[in-house]
């Protein structure tokens, strides 16, 4: 009896590993980093105050600050772009990064406050003998940089941990969030919490004993800033072109499927939830010794909402989309918060809802379908 020959199976090549970044995207990353940390540094430090080429104090400042709004944004991003899960309490991970780098900061003004005490001055203001347990470290510039990481990722995770296990989801977990942001700026705002109540901490002047007011730690702190945005970036793109990566963007297409296919999705939104918090503790910290000031207002339900129209203005699930928008939201509000103060939040809100009615996918979206050209 004859039998038809099996045939042969091909076998079917899978996809290979995409690279972190194309050869221009590595080109474009050097140049940042160059600029950051050696073209800046020139046009301020070394080049005169009266030439058109000076990079001005004040533009050192406004753009190391809205590099830390990018690190939020970037952080968003990769929670609400890649895995689908909406945050609207970020905010808060970015102010509790602040106020550790802040209470650090008061300790190493010493004795030179206004009431000449080893304490800080709204404390002696308040009458307080000693200083509360949560500040035992504060003096520590090593336990510091432990803490910033470590207060915004245990809080994420024992929120995160609580809220996956309970399957909660979509805008119910968004409103959750801005709950939970919303009452701790209200606990923060209390003289009894021993954070400084309305007024937060301010007056720095030292960080490593190293005075903060001058031109030289203020580009420092601008280097580091952009080093960091950039580190970020890079991370993000090693996770998102990661296999973790790829699950993710399948949890945000298709949980149900991917649950099917034996992957626990719990943990990998939990790892990338604390995650982006801890990014975004890191961008507070970098914040407070550059703006000289940290309060509760930055725990505003407002102050997260902000976070995700950078992210939805510069396109999700792109990671340079969100730094995009962050810087083109953060400099519109600079100049329109000069130039006409009364429209800039109709400006914002205008924005969003065009940017969701007629660029979905962000303005990096609407570049990329440019350069394909008509379909």
């Amino acid at each position: 009896m004859n039998r038809d020959p099996i045939p042969a199976v091909t076998p079917v090549a899978l996809p290979g590993k995409p690279a972190v970044l194309t050869r221009m995207g590595w080109t474009a990353f050097i140049v940042a980093l160059i600029v950051v940390c050696a073209v800046a540094p020139v046009l301020n430090l070394l080049v005169p105050a009266d030439s058109v080429f000076h990079m001005s104090d004040y533009a050192v400042a406004l753009v190391g600050k809205i590099m830390c709004y990018a690190i939020c944004a970037l952080a968003m991003d990769l929670i609400w772009g890649y895995t689908g899960i909406l945050s609207l309490g970020h905010g808060l991970f970015f102010a509790l990064g602040g106020y550790v780098m802040g209470m650090y900061l008061m300790r190493q003004i010493g004795r030179d406050g206004n009431y000449k005490s080893d304490l800080p001055d709204f404390m002696v203001f308040l009458d307080w003998k000693v200083l509360p347990w949560h500040w035992t470290f504060s003096d520590s510039f090593i336990a510091t940089l432990f803490l910033i990481v470590a207060v915004p990722g245990i809080v994420a995770f024992v929120f995160g941990y609580f809220a996956f296990r309970s399957r909660i989801k979509g805008v119910y977990f968004s409103i959750i969030t801005q709950a939970m942001t919303f009452a701790a700026m209200l606990l923060f705002f209390r003289n009894e919490t021993g954070f400084g109540g309305n007024n937060g901490f301010t007056d720095f002047k030292r960080i490593l004993n190293i005075p903060i007011a001058t031109q030289s730690m203020r580009m420092t702190l601008f280097v580091m800033t952009g080093v960091t945005l950039l580190a970020f970036f890079l991370f993000g793109r090693w996770l998102v072109t990661s296999k973790f990566g790829r699950v993710l963007q399948a949890i945000r297409d298709a949980e149900s499927r991917v649950m099917f296919s034996g992957y626990n999705p719990i943990g990998y939104k939990l790892t990338i939830w604390t995650l982006s918090a801890i990014m975004c503790g890191v961008a507070g910290a970098l914040y407070v010794p550059q703006v000289g000031i940290i309060n509760p207002s930055e725990m505003s339900p407002a102050n997260s909402i902000e976070i995700a129209i950078w992210a939805a203005v510069g396109g999700r699930a792109t990671l340079i989309g969100p730094i995009v928008g962050a810087f083109l939201v953060n400099g519109a509000k600079s100049w329109l918060t000069v130039a006409a103060p009364e429209i800039w939040l109709y400006f914002l809100g205008a924005l969003f809802i065009a940017v969701t009615l007629f660029l979905p996918n962000g303005i990096v979206g609407l570049v990329k379908r440019f350069k394909r050209g008509p379909q």
